[in-house]
């Protein structure tokens, strides 16, 4: 499993590749964040976020680095696909559920996935979904991890109908 906020790994190369993408979901979610705080440039947020010293500084020196390819593709993607993502969430959102209403980070967790789901053919949807219900988690420990789960699972079984098939959206 990823090493959360809490969590006192750090470093690079050391690290397997996969538990560097899971670092860059969170960091992602992470800079999405403060992207909508600060109305920084994408790009601005990805440098302090990449950079070792910077990103020691703004997680406490707790987060490892995030393989930097998923995570600029992440951040740079989901401010420039916002509206459609939204779109796609919001209709998969249910009748008594608005976009609006939704917490500002689950809101950012959900478009970071549904960016991966519908952008990033090569990693598969059920990995997608797992890992973007782990990031809710690390935020969450309520219902909403479960809500995470279905609409990234509802939007996978539309743009991905071949990966989706019996099982549900949590996946290996």
């Amino acid at each position: 499993m990823t090493p959360g906020p809490g969590s006192k790994a750090s470093g690079g190369a050391a690290f397997p590749a996969a538990a560097r993408r899971s670092a860059a979901r969170l960091t992602a979610v992470q800079a999405l964040y403060q992207i909508e705080l600060t109305g920084d440039a994408p790009d601005s947020v990805i440098s302090q976020f990449t950079d070792p010293e910077t990103r020691a500084q703004l997680t406490g020196g707790q987060m490892m680095e995030p393989d930097p390819e998923l995570f600029g593709d992440l951040v740079r993607g989901v401010v420039a696909g916002r509206a459609d993502l939204d779109q796609l969430i919001a209709a998969s959102l249910t009748t008594d559920w608005e976009i609006g209403r939704l917490d500002l980070i689950l809101r950012l967790i959900m478009e970071a996935g549904v960016h991966e789901i519908t952008r990033r053919p090569d990693i598969p949807a059920r990995v997608a979904i797992t890992e973007y219900i782990d990031v809710a988690h690390a935020f969450f420990d309520g219902a909403e991890p479960g809500l995470v789960n279905g609409v990234l699972d509802r939007i996978a079984r539309e743009h991905r109908p071949g990966e989706m098939t019996a099982g549900g959206g949590r996946g290996t």
